[in-house]
Protein backbone atom coordinates (compact mmCIF):
# COMPACT_ATOMS: atom_id res chain seq x y z
CA UNK A 1 0.00 0.00 0.00
CA UNK A 2 1.39 3.39 -0.89
CA UNK A 3 2.00 5.96 1.79
CA UNK A 4 -0.21 8.59 0.18
CA UNK A 5 -3.35 6.62 1.03
CA UNK A 6 -2.64 6.50 4.77
CA UNK A 7 -6.31 6.84 5.67
CA UNK A 8 -6.86 3.35 4.29
CA UNK A 9 -4.00 1.61 6.11
CA UNK A 10 -2.50 1.94 9.55
CA UNK A 11 1.24 2.31 8.79
CA UNK A 12 2.26 5.63 7.33
CA UNK A 13 5.53 7.59 7.14
CA UNK A 14 6.32 9.71 10.15
CA UNK A 15 7.62 13.13 9.16
CA UNK A 16 9.08 15.77 11.44
CA UNK A 17 6.00 17.95 11.04
CA UNK A 18 3.76 15.00 11.93
CA UNK A 19 5.88 14.17 15.01
CA UNK A 20 5.81 17.78 16.16
CA UNK A 21 2.04 17.92 15.77
CA UNK A 22 1.58 14.68 17.73
CA UNK A 23 3.82 15.94 20.52
CA UNK A 24 1.85 19.18 20.80
CA UNK A 25 -1.43 17.26 20.79
CA UNK A 26 -0.13 14.83 23.43
CA UNK A 27 0.97 17.74 25.60
CA UNK A 28 -2.43 19.42 25.44
CA UNK A 29 -4.26 16.17 26.26
CA UNK A 30 -1.83 15.43 29.10
CA UNK A 31 -2.47 18.87 30.65
CA UNK A 32 -6.23 18.37 30.39
CA UNK A 33 -5.80 14.92 31.94
CA UNK A 34 -3.90 16.43 34.88
CA UNK A 35 -6.85 18.73 35.44
CA UNK A 36 -9.21 15.74 35.48
CA UNK A 37 -6.94 13.94 37.96
CA UNK A 38 -6.87 17.05 40.15
CA UNK A 39 -10.67 17.14 40.26
CA UNK A 40 -10.70 13.43 41.16
CA UNK A 41 -8.14 13.98 43.98
CA UNK A 42 -5.64 11.71 42.24
CA UNK A 43 -2.20 11.06 43.70
CA UNK A 44 1.03 12.32 42.17
CA UNK A 45 1.91 8.82 40.99
CA UNK A 46 -1.45 8.44 39.26
CA UNK A 47 -1.09 11.84 37.61
CA UNK A 48 2.35 10.90 36.26
CA UNK A 49 1.10 7.53 35.03
CA UNK A 50 -1.89 9.17 33.30
CA UNK A 51 0.28 11.77 31.55
CA UNK A 52 2.75 9.10 30.39
CA UNK A 53 -0.10 6.93 29.08
CA UNK A 54 -1.58 9.86 27.14
CA UNK A 55 1.77 10.68 25.48
CA UNK A 56 2.55 7.07 24.56
CA UNK A 57 -0.93 6.34 23.21
CA UNK A 58 -0.98 9.54 21.14
CA UNK A 59 2.39 8.82 19.56
CA UNK A 60 1.58 5.15 18.83
CA UNK A 61 -1.91 5.67 17.39
CA UNK A 62 -0.72 5.95 13.76
CA UNK A 63 1.10 2.61 13.77
CA UNK A 64 -1.17 0.69 16.15
CA UNK A 65 -4.68 2.17 15.88
CA UNK A 66 -6.55 -0.90 17.21
CA UNK A 67 -4.08 -1.71 19.99
CA UNK A 68 -3.96 1.84 21.35
CA UNK A 69 -7.77 2.03 21.34
CA UNK A 70 -8.11 -1.18 23.36
CA UNK A 71 -5.34 -0.23 25.82
CA UNK A 72 -6.81 3.22 26.40
CA UNK A 73 -10.28 1.76 27.03
CA UNK A 74 -8.80 -0.66 29.56
CA UNK A 75 -6.69 1.82 31.55
CA UNK A 76 -9.06 4.81 31.52
CA UNK A 77 -11.17 3.50 34.51
CA UNK A 78 -8.00 3.40 36.64
CA UNK A 79 -6.42 6.56 35.15
CA UNK A 80 -9.17 9.18 34.67
CA UNK A 81 -6.59 11.53 33.20
CA UNK A 82 -6.33 9.31 30.11
CA UNK A 83 -10.07 9.38 29.41
CA UNK A 84 -9.93 12.33 26.97
CA UNK A 85 -7.42 10.60 24.70
CA UNK A 86 -10.05 7.97 23.81
CA UNK A 87 -11.76 10.57 21.59
CA UNK A 88 -8.56 10.96 19.54
CA UNK A 89 -7.92 7.22 19.48
CA UNK A 90 -11.50 6.48 18.35
CA UNK A 91 -11.09 8.97 15.49
CA UNK A 92 -7.72 7.49 14.52
CA UNK A 93 -8.99 3.89 14.65
CA UNK A 94 -12.05 4.65 12.54
CA UNK A 95 -9.82 6.30 9.94
CA UNK A 96 -6.96 3.80 9.77
CA UNK A 97 -8.31 0.31 10.47
CA UNK A 98 -8.88 -1.49 7.17
CA UNK A 99 -12.14 -3.37 6.70
CA UNK A 100 -15.47 -3.02 8.45
CA UNK A 101 -15.08 -6.40 10.17
CA UNK A 102 -11.72 -5.51 11.70
CA UNK A 103 -13.00 -2.13 12.82
CA UNK A 104 -16.05 -3.67 14.48
CA UNK A 105 -13.89 -6.29 16.21
CA UNK A 106 -11.50 -3.63 17.54
CA UNK A 107 -14.29 -1.40 18.84
CA UNK A 108 -16.11 -4.39 20.40
CA UNK A 109 -13.01 -5.52 22.30
CA UNK A 110 -12.38 -1.94 23.42
CA UNK A 111 -16.00 -1.66 24.63
CA UNK A 112 -15.77 -4.90 26.61
CA UNK A 113 -12.48 -3.78 28.14
CA UNK A 114 -13.96 -0.42 29.14
CA UNK A 115 -17.06 -1.99 30.76
CA UNK A 116 -15.27 -4.85 32.54
CA UNK A 117 -12.51 -2.73 34.01
CA UNK A 118 -14.99 -0.01 35.00
CA UNK A 119 -17.01 -2.57 36.94
CA UNK A 120 -13.86 -3.91 38.61
CA UNK A 121 -12.70 -0.43 39.55
CA UNK A 122 -16.08 0.50 41.07
CA UNK A 123 -16.88 -2.92 42.56
CA UNK A 124 -16.84 -1.59 46.11
CA UNK A 125 -19.77 0.76 45.36
CA UNK A 126 -22.06 -2.23 44.77
CA UNK A 127 -23.75 -0.56 41.77
CA UNK A 128 -22.63 -2.62 38.77
CA UNK A 129 -25.73 -1.79 36.69
CA UNK A 130 -25.19 1.95 36.94
CA UNK A 131 -21.49 1.51 36.19
CA UNK A 132 -22.26 -0.56 33.07
CA UNK A 133 -24.82 1.96 31.86
CA UNK A 134 -22.50 4.91 32.47
CA UNK A 135 -19.50 3.14 30.85
CA UNK A 136 -21.56 2.24 27.78
CA UNK A 137 -22.80 5.80 27.48
CA UNK A 138 -19.29 7.24 27.75
CA UNK A 139 -17.86 4.74 25.25
CA UNK A 140 -20.52 5.51 22.66
CA UNK A 141 -20.18 9.26 23.09
CA UNK A 142 -16.38 9.50 23.28
CA UNK A 143 -15.21 6.59 21.11
CA UNK A 144 -17.84 5.15 18.77
CA UNK A 145 -19.23 8.44 17.48
CA UNK A 146 -15.78 9.90 16.62
CA UNK A 147 -14.83 6.58 14.98
CA UNK A 148 -17.92 6.51 12.76
CA UNK A 149 -17.51 10.17 11.82
CA UNK A 150 -13.82 9.62 11.01
CA UNK A 151 -14.53 6.58 8.83
CA UNK A 152 -17.25 8.41 6.91
CA UNK A 153 -14.99 11.45 6.40
CA UNK A 154 -12.02 9.37 5.22
CA UNK A 155 -14.14 7.36 2.77
CA UNK A 156 -15.62 10.56 1.37
CA UNK A 157 -12.16 12.04 0.97
CA UNK A 158 -10.93 8.88 -0.73
CA UNK A 159 -13.89 8.93 -3.10
CA UNK A 160 -13.32 12.58 -4.05
CA UNK A 161 -9.64 12.04 -4.77
CA UNK A 162 -10.41 8.92 -6.77
CA UNK A 163 -12.96 10.85 -8.82
CA UNK A 164 -10.43 13.62 -9.41
CA UNK A 165 -7.79 11.15 -10.57
CA UNK A 166 -10.18 9.33 -12.86
CA UNK A 167 -11.53 12.57 -14.26
CA UNK A 168 -7.99 13.61 -15.11
CA UNK A 169 -7.46 10.28 -16.84
CA UNK A 170 -10.67 10.73 -18.83
CA UNK A 171 -9.59 14.24 -19.82
CA UNK A 172 -6.27 12.92 -21.09
CA UNK A 173 -8.01 10.17 -23.01
CA UNK A 174 -10.42 12.69 -24.51
CA UNK A 175 -7.49 14.83 -25.68
CA UNK A 176 -5.91 11.76 -27.27
CA UNK A 177 -9.14 10.82 -29.06
CA UNK A 178 -9.59 14.39 -30.28
CA UNK A 179 -6.00 14.44 -31.52
CA UNK A 180 -6.49 11.24 -33.44
CA UNK A 181 -9.68 12.62 -34.99
CA UNK A 182 -7.85 15.81 -36.00
CA UNK A 183 -5.05 13.76 -37.51
CA UNK A 184 -7.47 11.71 -39.60
CA UNK A 185 -9.25 14.86 -40.77
CA UNK A 186 -5.95 16.52 -41.66
CA UNK A 187 -4.93 13.52 -43.69
CA UNK A 188 -8.25 13.60 -45.53
CA UNK A 189 -7.90 17.33 -46.25
CA UNK A 190 -4.30 16.82 -47.40
CA UNK A 191 -5.39 14.12 -49.82
CA UNK A 192 -8.18 16.30 -51.23
CA UNK A 193 -5.85 19.28 -51.65
CA UNK A 194 -3.22 17.13 -53.32
CA UNK A 195 -5.69 15.59 -55.74
CA UNK A 196 -7.65 18.71 -56.72
CA UNK A 197 -5.59 21.88 -56.16
CA UNK A 198 -2.32 20.21 -57.15
CA UNK A 199 -3.76 19.14 -60.46
CA UNK A 200 -5.21 22.59 -61.22
CA UNK A 201 -2.00 24.42 -60.28
CA UNK A 202 0.06 22.04 -62.38
CA UNK A 203 -2.15 22.79 -65.40
CA UNK A 204 -1.78 26.54 -64.80
CA UNK A 205 2.00 26.22 -64.59
CA UNK A 206 2.15 24.16 -67.81
CA UNK A 207 -0.06 26.53 -69.80
CA UNK A 208 1.66 29.69 -68.60
CA UNK A 209 5.04 28.14 -69.39
CA UNK A 210 3.85 27.42 -72.93
CA UNK A 211 2.51 30.97 -73.31
CA UNK A 212 5.74 32.48 -72.10
CA UNK A 213 7.66 31.08 -75.09
CA UNK A 214 4.90 31.91 -77.62
CA UNK A 215 6.57 34.15 -80.31
CA UNK A 216 3.31 35.99 -80.99
CA UNK A 217 3.28 37.62 -77.51
CA UNK A 218 4.76 41.02 -76.88
CA UNK A 219 7.50 41.57 -74.35
CA UNK A 220 5.05 43.01 -71.79
CA UNK A 221 2.71 40.08 -72.26
CA UNK A 222 5.54 37.62 -71.76
CA UNK A 223 6.50 39.46 -68.57
CA UNK A 224 2.92 39.20 -67.27
CA UNK A 225 2.72 35.51 -68.19
CA UNK A 226 6.06 34.99 -66.43
CA UNK A 227 4.64 36.53 -63.26
CA UNK A 228 1.67 34.15 -63.51
CA UNK A 229 3.95 31.17 -64.01
CA UNK A 230 6.12 32.12 -61.03
CA UNK A 231 3.00 32.60 -58.91
CA UNK A 232 1.64 29.18 -59.89
CA UNK A 233 5.01 27.52 -59.20
CA UNK A 234 5.20 29.24 -55.80
CA UNK A 235 1.65 28.14 -55.07
CA UNK A 236 2.57 24.55 -55.91
CA UNK A 237 5.54 24.68 -53.53
CA UNK A 238 3.39 26.08 -50.74
CA UNK A 239 0.67 23.54 -51.43
CA UNK A 240 3.17 20.71 -51.17
CA UNK A 241 4.49 22.09 -47.88
CA UNK A 242 1.00 22.54 -46.45
CA UNK A 243 0.00 19.03 -47.52
CA UNK A 244 3.09 17.70 -45.76
CA UNK A 245 2.20 19.56 -42.58
CA UNK A 246 -1.39 18.35 -42.67
CA UNK A 247 -0.37 14.78 -43.36
CA UNK A 248 2.65 14.36 -41.08
CA UNK A 249 2.38 17.29 -38.65
CA UNK A 250 5.87 18.63 -39.58
CA UNK A 251 7.12 20.94 -42.27
CA UNK A 252 8.61 19.16 -45.27
CA UNK A 253 12.16 20.22 -46.11
CA UNK A 254 12.43 22.28 -49.29
CA UNK A 255 15.54 22.12 -51.51
CA UNK A 256 17.67 25.26 -51.46
CA UNK A 257 17.22 25.97 -55.16
CA UNK A 258 13.44 25.79 -54.86
CA UNK A 259 13.16 27.72 -51.61
CA UNK A 260 14.06 31.14 -53.03
CA UNK A 261 11.00 31.58 -55.34
CA UNK A 262 8.68 30.50 -52.53
CA UNK A 263 10.43 32.36 -49.71
CA UNK A 264 7.92 32.89 -46.95
CA UNK A 265 9.72 35.22 -44.56
CA UNK A 266 10.74 38.85 -44.34
CA UNK A 267 13.21 38.21 -47.16
CA UNK A 268 10.32 37.25 -49.42
CA UNK A 269 8.27 40.42 -48.82
CA UNK A 270 10.30 42.36 -51.41
CA UNK A 271 9.50 39.64 -53.95
CA UNK A 272 5.71 39.84 -53.53
CA UNK A 273 5.90 43.64 -53.61
CA UNK A 274 7.87 43.52 -56.86
CA UNK A 275 5.39 41.01 -58.30
CA UNK A 276 2.56 43.41 -57.45
CA UNK A 277 4.37 46.25 -59.24
CA UNK A 278 4.88 44.06 -62.29
CA UNK A 279 1.13 43.47 -62.36
CA UNK A 280 0.54 47.22 -62.55
CA UNK A 281 -0.21 47.99 -58.90
CA UNK A 282 1.22 51.13 -57.28
CA UNK A 283 3.07 49.64 -54.30
CA UNK A 284 5.79 51.40 -52.28
CA UNK A 285 7.92 49.62 -49.69
CA UNK A 286 10.06 51.23 -46.97
CA UNK A 287 12.30 49.63 -44.34
CA UNK A 288 13.53 51.52 -41.25
CA UNK A 289 15.69 50.53 -38.31
CA UNK A 290 18.46 47.97 -38.07
CA UNK A 291 17.30 44.63 -39.46
CA UNK A 292 17.37 41.85 -36.87
CA UNK A 293 16.82 38.11 -37.26
CA UNK A 294 13.48 36.63 -36.26
CA UNK A 295 12.57 33.12 -35.24
CA UNK A 296 10.97 31.07 -37.99
CA UNK A 297 7.39 31.46 -36.70
CA UNK A 298 7.62 35.28 -36.49
CA UNK A 299 9.41 35.47 -39.84
CA UNK A 300 6.64 33.51 -41.51
CA UNK A 301 3.93 35.54 -39.69
CA UNK A 302 5.38 38.82 -41.08
CA UNK A 303 5.28 37.41 -44.61
CA UNK A 304 1.69 36.23 -44.20
CA UNK A 305 0.54 39.60 -42.85
CA UNK A 306 1.91 41.42 -45.90
CA UNK A 307 0.59 38.77 -48.30
CA UNK A 308 -2.94 38.83 -46.83
CA UNK A 309 -3.06 42.64 -46.66
CA UNK A 310 -1.96 42.96 -50.31
CA UNK A 311 -4.54 40.36 -51.35
CA UNK A 312 -7.30 42.31 -49.59
CA UNK A 313 -6.15 45.54 -51.23
CA UNK A 314 -6.27 43.88 -54.70
CA UNK A 315 -9.79 42.61 -54.10
CA UNK A 316 -11.44 45.53 -52.29
CA UNK A 317 -9.49 48.64 -53.40
CA UNK A 318 -8.48 47.97 -56.98
CA UNK A 319 -6.17 50.65 -58.39
CA UNK A 320 -5.51 52.30 -55.00
CA UNK A 321 -1.91 53.06 -54.01
CA UNK A 322 -0.48 50.72 -51.37
CA UNK A 323 2.35 51.35 -48.92
CA UNK A 324 4.25 48.55 -47.15
CA UNK A 325 6.43 49.56 -44.18
CA UNK A 326 8.76 47.43 -42.07
CA UNK A 327 10.00 49.08 -38.87
CA UNK A 328 12.59 47.31 -36.72
CA UNK A 329 11.90 48.64 -33.23
CA UNK A 330 13.95 47.88 -30.12
CA UNK A 331 11.84 44.91 -29.03
CA UNK A 332 9.66 44.01 -32.00
CA UNK A 333 9.11 44.22 -35.73
CA UNK A 334 6.21 46.40 -36.87
CA UNK A 335 4.65 45.49 -40.22
CA UNK A 336 2.21 48.05 -41.61
CA UNK A 337 0.27 47.88 -44.88
CA UNK A 338 -2.06 50.74 -45.84
CA UNK A 339 -4.01 51.50 -49.01
CA UNK A 340 -6.04 54.48 -50.13
CA UNK A 341 -9.64 54.44 -51.28
CA UNK A 342 -10.52 52.47 -54.40
CA UNK A 343 -9.78 54.36 -57.64
CA UNK A 344 -12.88 52.90 -59.33
CA UNK A 345 -15.66 50.40 -58.82
CA UNK A 346 -14.51 47.20 -57.14
CA UNK A 347 -14.21 43.90 -58.88
CA UNK A 348 -17.54 42.12 -58.88
CA UNK A 349 -18.19 38.74 -57.36
CA UNK A 350 -15.04 38.81 -55.23
CA UNK A 351 -14.47 35.41 -53.62
CA UNK A 352 -13.70 35.91 -49.92
CA UNK A 353 -14.09 33.55 -47.00
CA UNK A 354 -13.92 36.36 -44.42
CA UNK A 355 -11.34 34.46 -42.36
CA UNK A 356 -8.09 36.08 -43.52
CA UNK A 357 -7.76 38.72 -40.80
CA UNK A 358 -8.95 36.29 -38.14
CA UNK A 359 -6.22 33.88 -39.19
CA UNK A 360 -3.63 36.65 -39.05
CA UNK A 361 -4.65 37.61 -35.51
CA UNK A 362 -4.41 33.99 -34.37
CA UNK A 363 -1.05 33.53 -36.09
CA UNK A 364 0.32 36.64 -34.36
CA UNK A 365 -1.12 35.61 -31.00
CA UNK A 366 0.63 32.27 -31.15
CA UNK A 367 4.02 33.98 -31.40
CA UNK A 368 3.25 36.58 -28.74
CA UNK A 369 2.33 39.45 -31.06
CA UNK A 370 -0.82 41.19 -32.25
CA UNK A 371 -2.54 42.41 -35.42
CA UNK A 372 -4.75 45.47 -35.81
CA UNK A 373 -6.92 46.17 -38.86
CA UNK A 374 -9.25 49.09 -39.53
CA UNK A 375 -10.17 51.98 -41.78
CA UNK A 376 -8.23 55.21 -42.14
CA UNK A 377 -9.48 58.81 -42.19
CA UNK A 378 -9.17 59.13 -45.95
CA UNK A 379 -11.39 56.16 -46.67
CA UNK A 380 -8.59 53.63 -47.00
CA UNK A 381 -7.68 50.59 -44.95
CA UNK A 382 -4.73 49.75 -42.72
CA UNK A 383 -3.34 46.47 -41.37
CA UNK A 384 -0.56 46.61 -38.76
CA UNK A 385 1.18 43.75 -36.96
CA UNK A 386 3.60 43.76 -34.02
CA UNK A 387 5.86 40.70 -33.80
CA UNK A 388 8.48 40.12 -31.07
CA UNK A 389 11.97 39.09 -32.09
CA UNK A 390 12.61 36.13 -29.81
CA UNK A 391 9.16 34.59 -29.26
CA UNK A 392 8.54 30.93 -29.86
CA UNK A 393 5.20 29.49 -30.90
CA UNK A 394 2.78 29.25 -27.99
CA UNK A 395 1.35 25.94 -29.18
CA UNK A 396 -2.06 24.56 -28.50
CA UNK A 397 -3.66 25.55 -25.22
CA UNK A 398 -4.71 22.82 -22.82
CA UNK A 399 -8.35 22.37 -21.99
CA UNK A 400 -9.20 24.48 -18.95
CA UNK A 401 -10.79 22.57 -16.14
CA UNK A 402 -10.54 22.30 -12.36
CA UNK A 403 -8.62 19.03 -12.41
CA UNK A 404 -6.29 20.33 -15.10
CA UNK A 405 -5.54 23.36 -12.93
CA UNK A 406 -4.88 21.07 -9.99
CA UNK A 407 -2.48 19.04 -12.10
CA UNK A 408 -0.68 22.23 -13.12
CA UNK A 409 -0.49 23.31 -9.48
CA UNK A 410 1.01 19.95 -8.53
CA UNK A 411 3.57 20.25 -11.32
CA UNK A 412 4.51 23.76 -10.15
CA UNK A 413 4.84 22.50 -6.59
CA UNK A 414 7.19 19.75 -7.77
CA UNK A 415 9.23 22.34 -9.68
CA UNK A 416 9.64 24.34 -6.46
CA UNK A 417 11.00 21.30 -4.64
CA UNK A 418 7.92 20.01 -2.82
CA UNK A 419 7.27 16.29 -2.62
CA UNK A 420 5.15 14.84 -5.39
CA UNK A 421 1.93 13.05 -4.42
CA UNK A 422 2.18 9.29 -4.76
CA UNK A 423 0.32 7.48 -7.53
CA UNK A 424 -3.17 6.17 -6.95
CA UNK A 425 -3.54 2.58 -5.74
CA UNK A 426 -6.80 1.69 -7.48
CA UNK A 427 -7.02 -1.80 -5.97
CA UNK A 428 -7.06 -0.42 -2.43
CA UNK A 429 -9.51 2.33 -3.37
CA UNK A 430 -11.89 -0.12 -5.02
CA UNK A 431 -11.67 -2.45 -2.04
CA UNK A 432 -12.36 0.30 0.46
CA UNK A 433 -15.17 1.94 -1.48
CA UNK A 434 -16.57 -1.36 -2.85
CA UNK A 435 -16.69 0.00 -6.39
CA UNK A 436 -18.90 -2.02 -8.70
CA UNK A 437 -22.35 -1.69 -7.26
CA UNK A 438 -21.59 -1.87 -3.53
CA UNK A 439 -20.43 1.69 -2.84
CA UNK A 440 -23.98 2.93 -2.45
CA UNK A 441 -24.74 0.09 -0.05
CA UNK A 442 -21.59 0.93 1.91
CA UNK A 443 -22.63 4.57 2.19
CA UNK A 444 -26.11 3.57 3.32
CA UNK A 445 -24.60 1.15 5.84
CA UNK A 446 -22.35 3.89 7.20
CA UNK A 447 -25.28 6.28 7.54
CA UNK A 448 -27.41 3.59 9.18
CA UNK A 449 -24.55 2.85 11.57
CA UNK A 450 -24.29 6.47 12.65
CA UNK A 451 -28.07 6.72 13.03
CA UNK A 452 -28.16 3.46 15.01
CA UNK A 453 -25.38 4.67 17.31
CA UNK A 454 -27.28 7.90 17.91
CA UNK A 455 -30.49 6.00 18.71
CA UNK A 456 -28.64 3.65 21.05
CA UNK A 457 -27.02 6.63 22.75
CA UNK A 458 -30.43 8.25 23.24
CA UNK A 459 -31.92 5.02 24.61
CA UNK A 460 -29.03 4.63 27.02
CA UNK A 461 -29.44 8.21 28.23
CA UNK A 462 -33.14 7.66 28.79
CA UNK A 463 -32.47 4.32 30.50
CA UNK A 464 -29.85 5.87 32.74
CA UNK A 465 -32.29 8.59 33.68
CA UNK A 466 -35.00 6.06 34.50
CA UNK A 467 -32.59 3.97 36.60
CA UNK A 468 -31.45 7.05 38.51
CA UNK A 469 -35.06 8.14 39.04
CA UNK A 470 -36.06 4.68 40.33
CA UNK A 471 -33.05 4.61 42.64
CA UNK A 472 -33.85 8.07 43.94
CA UNK A 473 -37.48 7.09 44.52
CA UNK A 474 -36.42 3.95 46.38
CA UNK A 475 -34.28 5.98 48.78
CA UNK A 476 -36.89 8.72 49.27
CA UNK A 477 -40.28 6.97 49.79
CA UNK A 478 -42.02 4.87 52.42
CA UNK A 479 -45.58 3.70 52.86
CA UNK A 480 -48.08 4.81 55.50
CA UNK A 481 -47.67 1.42 57.15
CA UNK A 482 -43.94 1.90 57.55
CA UNK A 483 -44.57 5.33 59.05
CA UNK A 484 -47.01 3.96 61.59
CA UNK A 485 -44.58 1.25 62.74
CA UNK A 486 -42.08 3.83 63.99
CA UNK A 487 -42.60 4.99 67.59
CA UNK A 488 -41.30 8.12 69.28
CA UNK A 489 -38.58 7.07 71.71
CA UNK A 490 -37.09 4.37 69.47
CA UNK A 491 -33.35 4.48 69.03
CA UNK A 492 -32.04 6.46 66.08
CA UNK A 493 -29.93 3.51 64.90
CA UNK A 494 -32.93 1.16 64.76
CA UNK A 495 -35.17 3.70 63.02
CA UNK A 496 -32.61 4.64 60.39
CA UNK A 497 -31.92 0.93 59.77
CA UNK A 498 -35.58 0.33 58.92
CA UNK A 499 -36.01 3.52 56.83
CA UNK A 500 -34.37 4.65 53.54
CA UNK A 501 -31.44 7.06 53.83
CA UNK A 502 -33.35 9.88 52.07
CA UNK A 503 -30.37 10.88 49.90
CA UNK A 504 -32.37 12.01 46.87
CA UNK A 505 -33.11 15.18 44.99
CA UNK A 506 -36.81 14.41 45.58
CA UNK A 507 -36.53 15.14 49.32
CA UNK A 508 -34.30 18.17 49.09
CA UNK A 509 -35.52 20.79 51.62
CA UNK A 510 -38.73 18.97 52.61
CA UNK A 511 -37.73 18.76 56.31
CA UNK A 512 -37.94 22.56 56.58
CA UNK A 513 -41.38 22.99 55.02
CA UNK A 514 -43.50 21.40 57.77
CA UNK A 515 -44.16 22.26 61.41
CA UNK A 516 -41.36 23.68 63.53
CA UNK A 517 -38.65 21.14 64.28
CA UNK A 518 -37.50 20.39 67.83
CA UNK A 519 -34.55 22.49 68.82
CA UNK A 520 -31.19 20.84 68.24
CA UNK A 521 -32.67 17.90 66.36
CA UNK A 522 -31.56 16.27 63.09
CA UNK A 523 -34.49 15.44 60.83
CA UNK A 524 -35.07 12.94 58.01
CA UNK A 525 -37.83 13.74 55.48
CA UNK A 526 -39.35 11.07 53.24
CA UNK A 527 -42.22 11.03 50.73
CA UNK A 528 -45.31 8.86 50.93
CA UNK A 529 -45.39 6.08 48.34
CA UNK A 530 -49.18 5.95 48.67
CA UNK A 531 -49.65 9.59 47.67
CA UNK A 532 -51.51 10.26 44.39
CA UNK A 533 -51.84 14.03 44.64
CA UNK A 534 -50.98 16.15 41.59
CA UNK A 535 -50.14 19.41 43.34
CA UNK A 536 -49.14 18.33 46.89
CA UNK A 537 -47.08 15.54 48.45
CA UNK A 538 -47.41 13.84 51.80
CA UNK A 539 -44.18 14.19 53.77
CA UNK A 540 -43.13 11.97 56.68
CA UNK A 541 -40.54 13.68 58.92
CA UNK A 542 -38.52 11.97 61.64
CA UNK A 543 -36.43 14.10 64.03
CA UNK A 544 -33.66 12.65 66.18
CA UNK A 545 -31.86 14.02 69.24
CA UNK A 546 -29.40 12.39 71.58
CA UNK A 547 -29.66 9.07 69.70
CA UNK A 548 -33.44 8.78 69.95
CA UNK A 549 -36.47 9.61 67.83
CA UNK A 550 -37.99 12.67 69.56
CA UNK A 551 -40.62 13.66 66.98
CA UNK A 552 -42.38 12.41 63.88
CA UNK A 553 -44.73 14.44 61.73
CA UNK A 554 -46.88 13.87 58.60
CA UNK A 555 -47.80 16.95 56.60
CA UNK A 556 -48.60 18.15 53.09
CA UNK A 557 -46.06 19.97 50.95
CA UNK A 558 -46.55 21.64 47.57
CA UNK A 559 -44.69 20.15 44.61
Amino acid sequence: MRAGWHWLKGPEPWTRRMLAGDLVLAGVLALLGLGVEELDNGSVQRMAAGAAAVVLLTLARRRLPATTLIVASAVSPFLPGSLLVTVLLGWSAGRRIVGVGRAMAAFTVAFLAAVVFSVLQAWSDQRPVLVIVFSTLMFLAMTVMPGLASRYWSQRRTLLQALQERNGQLMRERVMVAGQARLRERQRIAQDMHDSLGHQLALIAVHTGALEVDPQLTERQREAVGVLRQASVAAMHELREVVGILRDGVEAPVPAEEAQPAARGVAGIAGIVEAARSAGTDVRMTVSGRPRPLVAACDHAAYRIVQEALTNAYKHASGAPISVELRYEDDSLVVEIANGPAAGPGVGAVVSGGQGLTGLRERARLVGGMVHAGGTEGGGFRVAGVLPYGAEPAGVEDIADDFGQQAQAQAQAQARGFAAPPPMDWAAVDKELAVGGRSRAGGVAMGCGIAFAAVVLLVIVIGAGVVMLVGSAGSAMISQEDYDKVRVGDSEEAVRKDLPDGNSFMTEGLDRKGPERPAGSDCLALLSSDDSGLTTNTVFRFCFKDGKLVDKQAYESEQ
